[in-house]
């Protein structure tokens, strides 16, 4: 069986290897499809792991399969049945897991590709309640962003900003998966969308999703446009998940009483917070952290009825050292997808 592993930091090889054991008694055994590539791969390929884990270790955190094999005690699933993996390694028993907030597992063994074996492999075993299945009519390659990135911008959107529809919304990063995604899902809800983008090329191509102001951060403050398109009043819902480099103007883009839910960090970790703003205009503050299996499932869904990804590039898995390069590089408008052959 082939899978790609991270030999040791920024070192990818794709090796033979045993297939797995029949599937235990409550879990399936998964032919993996497609892999979607997220910033959490390029932290693991430099070896940002944030905890200890033995290398190598199989890759891919956000994928979908096939079942071709179940458990004894499985009764839900059936071989053919097409599937999304849920990522977090997750008890199954303590009160956030039975209370179906998977995401604040406290017993989580680990995230799979970055602390413990991932996706990228032909065959996977994995606990039978750890897999959602997918509607019909949806391709391998769209699904596969909804493990992480649709159920990601679900949690944030929905669970936490509360968005509604015909609110005013800035959605940093149009052309990241979850900023593309979260443009779509806002557009559906006939919000008037304001995002952010590093490149004139990225301009069109934002528009073109259906964003109604894309400001290049390159050459104008998001703040002050925002603030101007908007009576000075500013936007009912910040989609932040820059951090430093964006914090201080989304505070400033906010309306009164409006409401910022960040889910990341990618310029840094610490930001300084100007609290007379928060305190004063009564600012709602969401942080908002992975996503639960049914954000997953709600995902799939919204899928189903004609929301889908915006996709980047496709690559095969010997090639997945390109997609890397790519969201290194910052070169993506959307999401790249690694197909296992």
């Amino acid at each position: 069986m082939k899978s790609l592993q991270l030999i040791e930091e920024k070192k990818l090889e794709l090796v033979d290897g045993p297939a797995p054991d029949a599937p235990a008694e409550t879990e399936v055994q998964v032919a993996m499809k497609s892999i979607a590539l997220n910033h959490i791969d390029v932290w693991g390929y430099r070896g940002m792991a944030f905890a200890q884990r033995t290398l190598p270790i199989v890759v891919g955190a956000e994928g979908v399969g096939e079942i071709v094999a179940i458990g004894s005690g499985v009764s839900n699933f059936k071989p053919g049945d097409k599937v999304a993996l849920y990522g977090g390694k997750t008890c199954g028993h303590c009160p956030a897991c039975t209370e179906g907030r998977d995401n604040l597992c406290e017993n989580i063994a680990g995230v799979m590709g970055f602390h413990v074996d991932g996706m990228a492999a032909e065959l996977i075993n994995i606990e039978a309640r750890l897999v959602i299945p997918i509607p019909d009519g949806i391709s391998w390659t769209d699904a596969a962003c909804a493990p992480v990135t649709f159920s990601t911008v679900e949690h944030m959107l929905f669970d936490n900003a509360k968005l509604k529809r015909g609110e005013k919304i800035l959605i940093h990063a149009a052309g990241s998966g979850i900023g593309s995604t979260a443009i779509r899902m806002a557009k559906d809800l006939d919000c008037e969308v304001f995002t952010t983008v590093g490149s004139d090329e990225k301009v069109e191509k934002a528009k073109a999703l259906g964003a109604d102001h894309v400001i290049n951060y390159n050459e104008k403050r998001f703040e002050s446009y925002v603030r101007r398109q908007t009576g000075k009043k500013g936007v009912d819902v910040v989609f932040e998940h820059i951090g430093p480099d964006t914090w201080a103007g989304s505070i400033f883009a906010l309306k009164r009483g409006g409401r910022l839910v960040t889910c990341g960090s990618t310029s840094g970790v610490s930001a300084e917070t100007n609290l007379f703003s928060v305190f004063q205009q009564q600012l709602h503050i969401f942080g908002s952290f992975g996503a639960s299996m049914r954000n997953v499932a709600d995902g799939l869904d919204k899928m189903a009825r004609g929301i889908r990804p915006v996709i980047d590039s496709e690559f095969d898995v010997g090639d997945l050292q390109s997609g890397l390069d790519r969201l290194i590089n910052r070169q993506v408008f959307g999401k790249v997808v690694i197909h296992m052959g």
